[in-house]
């Protein structure tokens, strides 16, 4: 068989992999868009069709208005804002640390802050973790989750925050010091604004993960539903409606909970790709 033809076939089989993949990946999201735009009843009684017989705009304004989606949207982005920004500052001075600083010991340590990515002990720590915050009288709010997020310290990201810096030359920090800078001081000033595209690649994991969030914040929110997040206040919606179960709500508050994450991953696709790049390249 010619070169070509190979190469064709290898091709097609490529691609009809890659797009099975991306409509495995875009369906669910796509049935939830189309099904919140059905009524309860055709949800319950023909799940199985995707396109709505009647499209009911009416289920995003009950949704809205039922779930008191203006005060969780706040919520959500309130939570996300403060777990965002202070991992972004966790991880790149975790990171710098642990790639510039020389002390005794660091790569064992680092060994075993990267090994507990292997470890998933899931909502087993759930109960300690409530515990700790109520000792703190933080077990009531979304501050005590936006603390343990942040200090928690994402393993994932400290990998890739050590590995960026990594590819920054160590030249610019030996011109830095003879300028008389301090060590944090050539953070401050010269590798954290070389970060944008890893900044924008642990915000986008991070917000992700904030804004998704669902048992951590429902366990420190139950006894004050003011405070609670908008993917909380989505489930909620199940029961808002007359029906005993309101799928159309539910569905339609998942669709506007989609929304923003689908924008800032748009926005910020192109520096999220190349933050994630950088560290694998010797540069």
């Amino acid at each position: 068989m010619p070169g070509s033809q190979k190469k064709i076939m290898r091709n097609t089989v490529i691609y009809f992999i890659l797009i099975i993949t991306l409509i495995v990946a875009i369906f669910p999201v796509f049935y939830t868009f189309m099904a919140s735009f059905k009524g309860n009843l055709e949800i319950l009684t023909s799940g199985n069709r995707i396109i709505p017989k009647k499209f009911v705009l009416d289920n995003y304004i009950q949704a809205w208005k039922l779930g008191n989606f203006s005060r969780y949207t706040f919520n959500s982005v309130f939570m996300s804002f403060f777990i965002v920004t202070g991992t972004i500052i966790s991880c790149t001075v975790s990171g710098y640390v642990f790639e510039r600083g020389k002390f005794w010991g660091k790569e064992i340590l680092f060994a075993m802050v990267i090994s507990s990515m292997f470890v998933s002990l899931g909502s087993l720590t759930l109960y300690p973790t409530l515990m700790i915050a109520k000792g703190f009288h933080m077990n009531r709010s979304l501050w005590g989750v936006i603390i343990i997020r942040v200090l928690g310290l994402n393993v994932t990201n400290l990998f890739i925050a050590r590995g960026f810096i990594k590819t920054i030359s160590n030249e610019i920090d030996e011109a830095a010091k003879i300028d008389g800078c301090s060590f944090f001081g050539i953070y401050r000033h010269i590798i954290f604004p070389l970060c944008k595209p890893l900044i924008a690649t642990i915000g986008i994991l991070e917000f992700r993960a904030a804004w998704n969030d669902y048992l951590m914040p429902l366990v420190f929110t139950l006894s004050n539903p003011e405070r609670m997040p908008l993917v909380v206040g989505v489930v909620n919606l199940k029961s808002s409606g007359e029906a005993a179960s309101s799928w159309n709500l539910m569905l339609a508050g998942t669709a506007i909970s989609i929304v923003p994450m689908i924008l800032v991953y748009m926005i910020f696709n192109r520096y999220f790709i190349e933050g994630l790049t950088s560290g694998s390249v010797k540069g």
